[in-house]
């Protein structure tokens, strides 16, 4: 599958028991800037500290510098977000799987940015996810696999055009080569009835959330 990268941003984090267990012992870890305090708060060092650093303080780099981080420091003013450029260097890397965590929830801008960052046209052959225990975000283009529990939500939601031929398996309200819009809702809140659930389309873009079960005993 190639080398994987995980990259840790600045979001909103619910669980780091979750969180920590999404990542790999041989994970390039990658802090896009404020994304370091989620690193700290796992008990683990980035490989990587990415970014304008202008979330983290001069004790943060310092210490992240003497536990041997490579520090990549770009000015305030640039035109990509840390996360974005975190990704770039990922690639650059040569990684070929991309897991972010830390990118969803707080400000509505960042997040909706990081959700259309999934496209990432220039790199089609490299698979990027959002994924911080509790909710993995993707794109599915053709045809996907959802690996959860029965009792996970599942909504699937066109991404600016409508999708076609849209069939699901393993869902309790199945889609069978439906076209789904926009500016409708039909895709939203299935519902897992096992552990493995399928999608598949014939044209377009899905967005897929699905929101694992919480487990409110590994906070």
């Amino acid at each position: 599958m190639g080398k994987r990268a995980y990259i840790l941003a600045n979001g909103d984090v619910m669980d780091y028991t979750r969180l920590k267990a999404c990542l790999q012992t041989d994970d390039l870890l990658i802090a896009a800037d404020g994304g370091l305090r989620h690193f700290k708060a796992i008990g683990l060092q980035p490989h990587i500290l990415l970014g304008d650093l202008d979330s983290v303080t001069t004790e943060d780099i310092e210490d992240a510098r003497a536990h041997g981080v490579r520090i990549v420091r770009f000015p305030v003013d640039k035109d990509e977000t840390d996360l974005q450029l975190a990704i770039d260097q990922a690639v650059g890397e040569g990684c070929l799987q991309i897991v972010i965590g830390g990118a969803l929830g707080g400000r509505l801008d960042q997040t909706l940015g990081n959700v259309f960052l999934l496209q990432q046209p220039a790199y089609p052959s490299v698979s990027i996810r959002l994924d911080d225990g509790l909710e993995e975000v993707f794109l599915i283009a053709s045809e996907a696999e959802i690996t959860g529990q029965a009792g996970d939500v599942v909504s699937l939601l066109p991404l600016g055009d409508p999708v076609y031929d849209v069939k699901t398996f393993g869902l309790k309200y199945p889609l069978n080569y439906e076209k789904l819009f926009p500016e409708k809702t039909r895709g939203i809140s299935n519902v897992m009835i096992n552990g493995r659930a399928r999608v598949s389309l014939s044209r377009g873009l899905l967005i897929c959330i699905h929101t694992r079960q919480s487990d409110p005993g590994t906070n």
